[in-house]
């Protein structure tokens, strides 16, 4: 290993960087063609810009306008009285979390995002609790989408299994973040998130001079402008990972002769699944290696993860059990390799993107393995 370490540190990371590009390139264009490959890569980044951006900025407007209107009227404060018997003890954090677990859940992980620029929500954490937002809103990413298509496909039993595991894995991921950092930052344990305390920012109903439609007027305004910054801020981490995912995660079209249109790919990452379907059975119940392909899409976009159900369902390779893990590891994970970079680096802590990404893709594991074990549980009491 020291051996390996110092053959690293002896070669200029230009020369590794070039070395890594060329190989994933020559890959890629050994398979598909170099001309199919390029075309691939842009349609496949103009369409994520258009149909997956674009809607996450109008997601970011929305929950951000919401989320100062719930500032300014007390509802953060509210909601931080009431769940800060549970929040704590359960995720460690502020009753006040729970808003962002709600914002996520009715729409997609960077939601939580708009609700922490918010200074007045900012103010009930602690740096190492703030930092954690990230793993804890993603863990409920797009739950009710999730949960809604599990219901439309003729289960509903299965998909609330599945919400209890995602609930398990946001505690296991958000407690894994904030141990890293405290080990690796410790003044963050005591350091407050915001600048100012809450009652600086959240001051009495008496105090306020304006008329209430101003006020309401004013906070979804303010609230909408800083949801277009953020739109803005994720598209990089967007089309730059969740590109790369897809084309590694989807095949050739049904004439197996590829074409350069967007979401062709080779298919790597449900190759490299199929070679550990002994663990995927034993850690999850698949028992087909096709199911692989779920967890492993979304780890880059859950609803194109989704979209796989119908087939799976027609040829015959899913159950109940699938159904279940489907909906923790959906939500859980709900494409955060293509949104956590973008989202840490919003909140200025970039240095910690890997040790999110380690907490969650753990978290989501623990999810689908508990799911998994409640649904067995279910069919022994049913």
């Amino acid at each position: 290993m020291k051996l390996l370490k110092r053959i690293y540190n002896a070669i200029p990371t230009g020369i590794i960087c070039l070395a890594v590009l060329g190989g994933l390139f020559t890959y890629l264009g050994c398979n598909m063609g170099v001309g199919n490959m390029i075309n691939t890569i842009m349609y496949t980044a103009h369409d994520l810009l258009l149909q997956t951006v674009f809607f996450l900025m109008a997601v970011c407007v929305i929950t951000g306008a919401l989320g100062r209107l719930f500032v300014d009227f007390g509802v953060v404060k509210l909601m931080e009285r009431l769940l800060r018997p549970f929040m704590k003890p359960l995720f460690g954090l502020p009753g006040a979390a729970s808003l962002g677990a709600v914002v996520t859940f009715l729409s997609d992980n960077p939601a939580i995002i708009s609700l922490a620029k918010e200074e007045g929500f900012k103010s009930y954490f602690k740096k190492y609790q703030y930092i954690s937002l990230t793993n804890f809103g993603t863990a409920f990413g797009m739950g009710l989408l999730v949960i809604i298509y599990m219901f439309g496909q003729g289960y509903y039993v299965e998909p609330l299994l599945g919400f209890v595991g995602a609930i398990c894995g946001a505690m296991v991921s958000t407690r894994m973040m904030q141990r890293f950092v405290v080990k690796a930052y410790p003044a963050y344990r005591d350091e407050m998130a915001a600048t100012k305390a809450v009652e600086e920012i959240e001051k009495p109903e008496e105090e306020v001079k304006e008329p209430m439609f101003q006020r309401i007027l004013n906070a979804l305004l303010d609230g909408g402008k800083s949801g277009v910054d953020i739109g803005l801020a994720i598209i990089p981490g967007v089309l730059i990972i969740s590109t790369l995912v897809m084309i590694l995660t989807f095949g050739a079209p049904d004439s197996g002769i590829y074409t350069g249109a967007a979401y062709e790919g080779t298919e790597l990452l449900p190759w490299l699944g199929a070679k550990c379907q002994v663990v995927f059975e034993w850690l999850f119940g698949f028992t087909d290696p096709h199911l692989i392909a779920f967890p492993i899409t979304a780890l880059g976009a859950v609803g194109a993860a989704l979209s796989l159900v119908p087939s799976f369902i027609t040829e015959g390779w899913i159950d109940g059990n699938a159904i279940a893990v489907f909906t923790a590891i959906g939500m859980c994970w709900s494409g955060f390799l293509s949104t956590h970079t973008a989202m840490l680096d919003t909140l200025g802590y970039r240095k910690l993107i890997s040790k999110a990404i380690m907490s969650h893709f753990v978290g989501g594991l623990v999810a689908a393995v508990i799911a998994h074990w409640l649904y067995e549980l279910y069919v022994f009491i049913a």
